[in-house]
Parts: C-alpha cells; sequence; structure tokens
C-alpha cells in the first residue's frame, strides 16, 4: 500500500482506497502509475498526463482484446496494434485539459459563494442599521414639537413605512395649527386667550411660556388693584407664582398701614362693650374691655382697671336715674405694626351722653370727642375724651 495524490482532486490517500474520500472518484483498481515519471493517472488514459509516455497496461489491455481464437488448432500470431493515432492523443491532452479546469474551478465557486454570504451578512447588519436609525428618528420626531425635527425625518426617510410617514405628516399639521393658535393668543393679549390655547394644547412646548405670560397678567391687576384682596387672589392662583414673595410682602405692608374691615369691626364692638358696661355699671365687662395698665385714662398716666371702675360710679351723680352712651359713625382709626403680624390702633371718635336726671334744669345731653389707642390684644390701652362745648 502506497499513498499517491487523487488524480482528480490532488488530495492524499491510499492507492489501496476504494474511493477518493475527498471527491468521490474510485480508486483501486482505476489507477496507473507512469513508468517513466512516477505520475499516477486513471486506468482508461492512453497517455501520462505529465510526460505523456504511452500506458503500457492500457496497451497490454487493447493487445488482449484484440487477439484473434481461430476455432481449429492452427497457431495464432499476435497482431501488432496499430500506432496511437495524434487526434486520439490531443484528445486525451483536452480531458486532461477539462479536468484540470474543473480543479481550478473549485476555488472560484467557493470564492463566489463565501462573497455571496458575506453580502448578505453585510446587507443584513447595513438593514437593520438603516432600520434602528430610521426608529430614532421617528421616535424623536413623535417627541418633539419642533416643525424642523418632523419635516427632516419626512425629508429624509421617504421610504419608511406608511403608518409612520402618516403619524409625523399628522402631528406636523397639528403642531402647524397650534403655532397658529399661538399667534393668535399673543395678538389678543388676554387671559382668557391663553387659557384657550393652553386647554387645547396642554402639552404644548410653548406651554411655560403662557404660563408666564399669565403669571404677569394677574400680577399687573393685582398691583392696579393694590388692594390685600387682589392681591391674595394672586396668591391663591399661583401658589408657585413668580411674584408670589413680593406678592406676600406687600400684603404685610398693606396690613401694617391699613386697617382692614374686619378690625374695623372689632375696634367698633370693643368701644361699644366699653359704654354699654357704663351704661349698665357692669364692673367686669368694664374690665374685660381695657388693658391691667393703662398709660393713660383721663389725663392719669399709669392708670389701672380701678381707676376705670371710679370713673364709672362716679359719673353717676345722686340725680341721676338712667344713662345711655351712643357712638357717632365718624370713626378715624391708624395703624402701626408694632411686631411680627402685631399692630397698635389709634382711634379717634365721638359720642354722645343721655342723662335722665330728677332735676331737669340740669344737663342731660353731652357730645364727646374721643382718643384711645387699642394693644394687639384688642385692648384699651390709652383713653382720653374732651367734651364739645355746644
Amino acid at each position: 500500500m502506497a499513498i499517491i495524490k487523487c488524480p482528480e482532486c490532488g488530495h492524499q490517500i491510499s492507492d489501496k482506497a476504494p474511493i477518493c474520500p475527498s471527491c468521490g472518484v474510485e480508486i483501486a483498481g482505476k489507477i496507473t502509475r507512469c513508468t517513466n515519471c512516477g505520475e499516477v493517472y486513471f486506468n482508461d488514459q492512453q497517455l501520462c498526463p505529465s510526460c505523456h509516455t504511452a500506458n503500457k497496461q492500457n496497451t497490454i489491455q487493447q493487445q488482449v482484446s484484440t487477439r484473434v481464437y481461430p476455432s481449429n488448432n492452427q497457431p495464432v500470431h499476435p497482431t501488432t496494434p496499430p500506432p496511437v493515432p495524434p487526434q486520439l492523443r490531443q484528445g486525451s491532452k483536452d480531458a486532461d485539459n477539462e479536468k484540470k479546469k474543473k480543479k481550478n474551478n473549485g476555488p472560484i465557486i467557493l470564492a463566489i459563494l463565501i462573497a455571496c454570504i458575506v453580502g448578505s451578512i453585510c446587507f443584513y447588519y447595513y438593514h437593520n442599521a438603516k432600520m434602528q436609525k430610521e426608529t430614532e428618528a421617528y421616535t424623536l420626531a413623535m417627541s418633539s414639537d419642533d416643525p424642523l425635527i418632523l419635516q427632516n425625518f419626512l425629508n429624509n426617510y421617504k421610504d419608511a413605512s406608511a403608518d409612520r410617514i402618516d403619524s409625523v405628516t399628522l402631528r406636523l399639521e397639528m403642531i402647524r395649527k397650534g403655532d397658529q393658535d399661538w399667534t393668535n393668543a399673543l395678538v389678543s393679549g388676554s387671559k382668557s386667550a391663553l387659557m384657550d390655547y393652553l386647554e387645547k394644547h396642554p402639552d404644548s412646548q410653548r406651554k411655560g411660556e403662557a404660563l408666564h405670560k399669565i403669571d404677569s397678567i394677574d400680577w399687573a391687576t393685582a398691583n392696579s388693584t393694590n388692594t390685600i384682596e387682589a392681591y391674595q387672589a394672586y396668591l391663591d392662583e399661583h401658589p408657585t407664582g413668580e411674584h408670589f414673595d413680593d406678592c406676600k410682602e406687600i400684603i404685610k405692608e398693606i396690613n401694617s398701614k391699613t386697617v382692614q374691615q374686619d378690625e374695623k369691626d372689632v375696634i367698633v364692638t370693643l368701644f361699644r362693650n366699653f359704654f354699654q358696661s357704663i351704661n349698665s355699671r357692669d364692673e367686669d365687662r368694664l374690665v374685660s374691655t381695657i388693658s391691667s395698665f393703662l398709660t393713660s385714662f383721663l389725663g392719669k398716666t399709669d392708670a389701672t382697671q380701678n381707676d376705670v371702675i371710679t370713673f364709672m360710679h362716679k359719673i353717676y351723680k345722686e340725680d341721676i336715674t338712667n344713662m345711655n352712651w351712643r357712638l357717632n359713625n365718624d370713626w378715624k382709626i391708624d395703624k402701626k405694626e408694632v411686631g411680627d403680624n402685631e399692630y397698635e390702633y389709634t382711634v379717634q371718635f365721638s359720642a354722645q351722653q343721655d342723662i335722665d336726671r330728677t332735676d331737669p334744669s340740669k344737663e342731660k345731653h353731652a357730645k364727646y370727642n374721643i382718643k384711645a389707642v387699642v394693644g394687639p390684644d384688642i385692648r384699651i390701652t390709652s383713653f382720653n375724651m374732651v367734651k364739645v362745648l355746644e
């Protein structure tokens, strides 16, 4: 047994192998070795494909096949085979060339196959990359309110799916309509127009600008009105407004200077209770309206509650059977801040005194101008009055 090269494909195999494991051609009994150059080739070839020496084994087989066996017993002489014509040698060369071409075509076919596979893989990745880029552009367009971004998608991905083209086109039209609505709202310049725009376009990229303009409009309204109610309305509507801190400061400043209606009502009630307690000579009620110490009471400094009670009893003379104090509606109240959200009130007003006497010759009516101070605890801390001569 010897190792030879397959005459068909050139792979190394045993000369006893039934077939070539690479190309499948028959080997055992089908090959011969050139006596001149040692080349291994098929038995049916007339010449060695390498040195063109005649195939002796093939020639012997032809001689055996052409030997004549006569029917009698006369000796038969072997006939000399005719010389191989040149055409036959040329045909053998063509066959060899064809086999060589087949051998040479194998790598070419393999290269073409590999090129096709590589091309398919490249196309696959290119297509995937293109689709991924398109998807990213589509996602960006559908999440953007910028008309330029949406228009760029339509320009750059004209071969995108119909659904994506329709979606981007519809969104672009809606944004352009929103732009017109925004222009109309700006031209109007009214809060209602801006609110209407936000209602129609709640997710607009101009939402922040619209809210800013509404905030500015409400702030201007509060400033022009310049009342605590107006500023409080701004705070209620804009709890995180741009002027929230300024608004609270202004309210505090107004409160420190301006007497509100509820404050006036409390002060009026305080003095009404004061004089009603004098009318009824109710000491407890009277004491509840005054501070423990008064800086001034009817000209006396550092007066006490007992001084006020003494005054109440003193004005009731023996001939007085009844007394009634009536407050005139001529209030003048000034306000001063004395602490954090604590205020002191200076109050001026007039009161009418009506007296029932047993002696008709004595005074029955009198008018007094009163000036008093009320502390943060809504108690009288100073009280003086002057009789008006008529």
